[in-house]
């Protein structure tokens, strides 16, 4: 039961998956009272949660937050530094060679595969959003030459555009996949895509998981026919290949390119100010697009439609917008 003092604070639910845990909850809990479906006793359906409290509740903090755009400042340079990193540790064998020096390699055999210069290299980034502009920002600095593919060329953008990623593929060394999961961008980084980046190329993906043929990948690693590749991100996460685990030229990463403390320190920044300008009538930092139109209180939906607009379904976009799918099956969160 609330005291006096937090009946007085503004309430708001608190939505999120079962394994995701706000690193600042309790800062929040300074300004806001929070309801959490996750923190009943005995433990309670969210719409059942939902059914009982939306009468009294205005707004709902969720995870989903973290998709907004405003956070799109914060988030890609999250990201684009992942993404640079993994590139250079394929090409220079930074991993490779650690596992060498640990296993007593060099004492015993000498000499470790050259790795191979950053400086000069073809990148060619899917996805020019937010992120894909860091990335470029970046390489760009080492020596690299940019080339892109988006669903439509960017004017301002001096890089070659190639209207189909295959093309992109054949004019590349690296591919360094950052663009939103939907059902056109699903595979979209095929065999057929793989084979035209030829046995050289190498592959970074910082997007999702489900933008490559995870099949068709591990089956070209395995024969040799691509260089190597750096993944964040996976089909089945957390569920990995086997197969990748014995490679030399395969760097991993447990989907973690935005998951730092300064990047989370500007989510609660902005959930807090959202919240009180919410609380004030005042107008929000951020709103996910799809909701720009539609002012609304949680109080006036039903349960499943509050979970729809929470979680909005609809097509996703580059540049840390609308989700491509709902955030509550996204193994991502369960890592944080």
């Amino acid at each position: 039961m609330a005291t006096f003092g937090e009946a007085e604070l503004p309430l708001v639910l608190v939505h999120r998956p079962p394994n995701f845990h706000f690193p600042f909850k309790h800062r929040l809990q300074t300004h806001f009272r929070l309801l959490d479906p996750l923190d009943s006793d005995p433990p309670e359906s969210t719409h059942s949660f939902f059914s009982r409290h939306s009468a009294s509740i205005r707004t709902s903090a969720a995870a989903g937050t973290l998709l907004s755009p405003t956070l799109g400042r914060h988030f890609p340079p999250d990201v684009a530094d992942l993404a640079v990193a993994l590139l250079i540790d394929v090409l220079r064998r930074v991993s490779a060679g650690f596992r060498y020096v640990r296993a007593g390699l060099w004492a015993r055999n000498g000499g470790f595969p050259l790795g191979f210069k950053l400086g000069g290299k073809r990148v060619g980034i899917v996805g020019l959003g937010n992120i894909g502009t860091e990335i470029a920002k970046r390489l760009e600095s080492f020596g690299c030459v940019i080339s892109y593919n988006s669903r439509k060329k960017k004017p301002s953008v001096p890089f070659p555009w190639y209207k189909n990623v295959y093309d992109l593929a054949v004019n590349s060394d690296v591919l360094v996949v950052c663009c939103a999961l939907t059902e056109e961008t699903r595979h979209m980084i095929s065999k057929d895509v793989m084979t035209a980046l030829g046995k050289e190329g190498v592959i970074i993906n910082v997007g999702r998981g489900a933008l490559i043929d995870e099949k068709e990948l591990v089956q070209l690693l395995v024969r040799g026919e691509l260089r190597g590749v750096g993944l964040d991100v996976f089909e089945s996460e957390p569920d990995v290949p086997q197969e990748l685990f014995s490679l030399d030229n395969v760097v991993l990463s447990p989907h973690c390119a935005v998951a730092t403390p300064e990047c989370f320190d500007a989510l609660e920044e902005l959930i807090t100010v959202n919240l009180k300008a919410f609380f004030s009538n005042k107008p929000l930092q951020s709103l996910v697009p799809e909701m720009l139109s539609r002012r609304y209180e949680v109080g006036t939906m039903e349960p499943a439609s509050v979970l729809d607009h929470v979680y909005p379904k609809g097509p996703a976009m580059d540049g840390g917008q609308i989700a491509s799918r709902d955030p509550r099956q996204d193994s991502y969160w369960s890592k944080i």
